[in-house]
């Protein structure tokens, strides 16, 4: 991906806007419907969002250290995504037909229960990942670079961790929405 940096925080900005007003209207529904799986072997709806805060838990504060570290007032008008952020970024997108991707144990929700209070969280640290956006409008995102939650070698450039996280977000609001539905 190569663009114009402030457009693509003002798009990521717009996903996670929309991303909580989902799970906004997903207050209204009965916990019942929340859990209920579409069978055994998948997820839920609320453990599709459990999954996601496991890694917000992971991927907040790894931003926030970075671009509270990151050289002020530097912004850089375009973004270009690095191979490997490109390629993650764009294995996450969700598609018609979700091809089925492993998660880490950690990460699997299935294998440990969902907290009582994970919608709620899941919309807090939505308006979280806004608010680190609206920061990232004054440093530069290509050059800024965040651990990834598979390993610590491995760093990305913040535009494309970025792409990385709402994206996967996206996906699972997608397979949540499907679950309720079923």
């Amino acid at each position: 991906m190569k663009g114009n940096a402030e457009l693509l925080i003002t798009d990521l900005i717009s996903r996670t806007e929309a991303i909580i007003s989902q799970a906004e209207e997903w207050r209204q529904l009965g916990i019942d419907k929340l859990n209920k799986k579409p069978s055994p072997e998948s997820w839920s709806a609320l453990e599709c969002l459990e999954h996601l805060n496991r890694y917000g838990d992971f991927y907040l504060p790894e931003i926030e250290n970075q671009i509270s570290h990151a050289e002020k007032g530097k912004p850089k008008s375009t973004f270009v995504s690095s191979w490997l952020g490109e390629y993650f970024a764009q294995s996450m997108l969700p598609k018609e037909k979700l091809n089925k991707m492993n998660t880490f144990k950690n990460m699997n929700p299935s294998l440990s229960g969902v907290r009582a209070d994970v919608l709620e969280d899941f919309i807090q640290q939505q308006k979280r990942m806004i608010r680190l956006l609206e920061r990232s409008r004054d440093i530069n995102i290509q050059k800024t670079k965040t651990a990834i939650s598979i390993s610590k070698w491995i760093r990305l450039r913040l535009g494309d961790t970025y792409r990385v996280v709402i994206y996967h977000n996206e996906r699972h609001m997608v397979q949540g929405s499907k679950a309720l539905r079923a």
